[in-house]
């Protein structure tokens, strides 16, 4: 009885364990991955995309993603003039599927946490001490660019593709900043009283040529008043006094000396 009681359990469980075992010998690689098959700790191959058979408890597989991945890096460094800075680098990269068993063999799994993190922060600490905190706050874009020409070539060199390095965040401390922002108030004042002061320089020579020209106008003037232009002008006088005329003649002239009436009847 309790024979037969064992076998019927016995019987479920085997069932259980068969199937659990075939399903132990196949593995899935899903679309943009790459699994890298180890026997015994030995590499055997590399498995695109799809279903795959591997011996269960002697087979190991490990999955590596070829698709664009970011790793997210924190570090300081120092300006070369010795100013402290926090920054956030944001690094885009991705492996190939005919380097996988490489990097796996050379590089392990966790390749971001063992090379590219500190390669990175290495290149970014060498390249901030090149440049003065002004200069990387006032133009943060040459530092960047460096920094990924620099880390792209370097990290090739260990099968990783970098396809881009951005500075998310980059921070100086506070009484740094405050001095900075007062030296550019300082010289945004200095620059606008250089201006008031070319302003009032060019004002000053523009009044010295109007009077100049002035000057030159009534010379020129004085040199063209003939004695033949005076009685051209007196000539000119009379002709318009004559035009003004009603021709009524005065009765009287001068200290009271009367004019002789022609008026008729008289």
């Amino acid at each position: 009885m309790e024979k037969d009681l064992s076998g019927k359990l016995l019987l479920p469980v085997l069932a259980v364990a068969l199937i659990v075992l075939s399903f132990a010998t196949f593995f899935i690689v899903s679309p943009g991955e790459v699994a890298v098959k180890a026997r015994l700790g030995k590499i055997v191959d590399s498995y695109e995309e799809g279903l795959h058979f591997k011996v269960p408890l002697l087979e190991s597989i490990i999955k590596f993603s070829i698709q664009i991945q970011r790793a997210d890096i924190k570090t300081q460094a120092f300006s070369k003039d010795l100013q402290t800075m926090n920054v956030h680098l944001v690094v885009n990269h991705r492996i190939q599927k005919g380097t996988v068993v490489s990097i796996y063999r050379n590089l392990g799994p966790n390749y971001v946490e063992t090379i590219v993190d500190p390669t990175v922060q290495e290149i970014f600490k060498s390249i901030a001490a090149k440049f003065s905190a002004e200069r990387i706050i006032a133009d943060r874009n040459i530092l960047v660019e460096e920094l990924n020409t620099v880390a792209k070539e370097k990290l090739m060199k260990q099968e990783i593709i970098v396809t881009d390095i951005s500075v998310v965040d980059l921070d100086f401390t506070e009484q740094f900043l405050k001095a900075v922002e007062d030296k550019q108030v300082a010289d945004q004042q200095a620059q606008m009283s250089g201006k008031l002061v070319e302003k009032a320089k060019r004002d000053a020579e523009q009044q010295i040529a109007k009077s100049h020209g002035e000057a030159e106008a009534l010379r020129m003037q004085r040199e063209q008043v003939t004695p033949a232009l005076i009685e051209l002008r007196k000539v000119d006088a009379q002709l318009k006094a004559i035009e003004k005329w009603n021709g009524v003649l005065p009765g009287y002239v001068g200290a009271g000396v009367p004019f002789i009436s022609i008026e008729k009847g008289k």
